[in-house]
């Protein structure tokens, strides 16, 4: 599959590693320009290029990027891109420790929602949850005891089943963690976040989220 992914940090080097091992085509593209990917790019054998480039005939669009950083994006970099092409988002918000007061979210406003919003193109929130490490060397083959389950949320139920498709293949239990207004239930300090937790477990952990944002993640 021919993916894009919009954003080097963490998580998204350590897709590109996982996704280029396994033998789909990658685009990778930063907001500091290619050139300060060569490194990634030699080591995996991605494309390092600029994000309107990272998307234009993508099969799919990973977006990892600081959730104060999507509107910079814009609503222009998918707008050529079909409403097919599923798009990712792994982003989770940090008030405190990075993104600052981003008000709707404050106000209630899923995360996976916004972003949905500023972009102007459904999303798919998956790995927002698991330690980039894990990517790496957590992975099991379906069937394993103890096999990592992620949540994976969005309206778009044949964008949902490609991604839910591609976190198997990526080693990973897929669980169906409903639309995206219920996304709140995977972000950060609720029971699912960074747990680890088997199929069984990740649903249990959805379920019990509490609906208010904990003071951690609040300004």
């Amino acid at each position: 599959m021919r993916i894009g992914i919009v954003g080097a940090g963490n998580i998204g080097g350590n897709l590109t590693r996982r996704l280029t091992a396994l033998g789909h085509v990658v685009k990778v593209a930063n907001s500091r320009g290619p050139e300060t990917l060569s490194q990634l790019a030699g080591e995996t054998g991605a494309l390092a290029c600029t994000p309107s480039e990272a998307v234009l005939d993508a099969e799919l669009i990973i977006v990892t990027i600081p959730q104060i950083r999507i509107p910079d994006l814009g609503s222009t970099l998918l707008k050529d891109v079909p409403k097919s092409v599923p798009v990712i988002d792994t982003g989770n918000y940090y008030p405190k420790e990075r993104d600052g007061l981003i008000a709707e979210i404050e106000n209630g406003e899923p995360e996976s929602v916004w972003v949905e919003r500023h972009l102007g193109h459904s999303v798919i929130k998956a790995f927002n949850g698991i330690y980039a490490q894990h990517l790496l060397d957590r992975h099991l083959p379906a069937g394993t005891p103890n096999r990592i389950a992620l949540p994976v949320a969005g309206d778009d139920q044949a964008a949902k089943k490609i991604v839910m498709q591609l976190v198997e293949e990526l080693g990973f239990d897929a669980v169906d963690a409903g639309p995206l207004a219920e996304s709140w239930r995977q972000q950060p300090a609720t029971p699912v976040y960074g747990a680890d937790l088997g199929a069984e477990g990740v649903t249990k952990a959805l379920l019990e989220a509490p609906k208010e944002r904990p003071e951690q993640f609040r300004m």
